[in-house]
């Protein structure tokens, strides 16, 4: 059974423009796509607003996250309608695991120095930290625009641990983006080959999607053709 219905989940300092270039590819092949606009206020908010975009589908859903995204579809990949889960450059935590505390098992990257808290706990990234570390491989225009729309995230992403990991027993594949440098490319293949995910290895930084979208939303059709 082929499924039809496919949800993208953004991740922090983003919003849906993230899947810009991947929405009309996949809508192209016949899927019928939705993109969230979490708020990015942690967990206990975002993974109920994605399961609000699950639960709209008529039908069985893959999920697809990036980034902290990878977070929000491993608790919400337990929705009944979820038959399988992409995790794009992304977070593939374990239950009871934080993303800060996945992270600290490896080096940090390059982004660190670039959060900037600003108020109630929220953090935005710096242009610098968005010029060099977050979309270091788009065209400058491309550069700017994802500064432009970022989304401020709050703190608690880091520290609120995963309660679910539907990875357990949902079928998934996993993008690794070699060149990233805001999450590990170590910690991407480690937690894909956890979960024993089918890998697609890119040379590619953060925004893997916008960076080689045709071989993304490739991996991603062939993932709902097979479930």
């Amino acid at each position: 059974m082929a499924v039809k219905n496919i949800v993208l989940v953004h991740g922090a300092w983003a919003d849906g423009s993230s899947w810009s270039k991947i929405i009309p590819l996949l809508q192209h092949k016949g899927l019928h796509l939705t993109a969230v606009q979490n708020p990015l206020s942690g967990l206990a908010d975002d993974v109920p607003s994605t399961n609000r975009a699950i639960n709209a589908q008529d039908g069985p859903v893959l999920l697809v996250g990036h980034s902290y995204g990878g977070a929000v579809i491993t608790e919400a990949g337990v929705n009944e309608k979820v038959k399988g889960l992409v995790y794009v450059a992304a977070f593939g935590p374990e239950e009871g695991e934080t993303l800060g505390g996945l992270a600290s098992n490896y080096p940090p990257t390059p982004i660190y120095p670039e959060f900037r808290p600003i108020e109630d706990g929220y953090v935005v990234l710096s242009e610098k930290g968005v010029m060099e570390s977050f979309a270091q491989d788009l065209h400058e225009d491309e550069r700017k625009l994802v500064h432009a729309v970022q989304g401020p995230t709050h703190g608690s992403i880091l520290s609120t641990p995963i309660k679910q990991a539907a990875w357990h027993t949902k079928p998934s594949w996993f993008v690794v983006a070699q060149h990233d440098r805001t999450i590990s490319p170590e910690q991407e293949k480690f937690t894909a080959e956890r979960m024993k995910a089918k890998i697609l290895t890119l040379q590619c930084g953060h925004l893997a999607m916008l960076a080689q979208p045709q071989k993304v939303a490739d991996f991603i059709i062939s993932a709902a053709a097979s479930i």
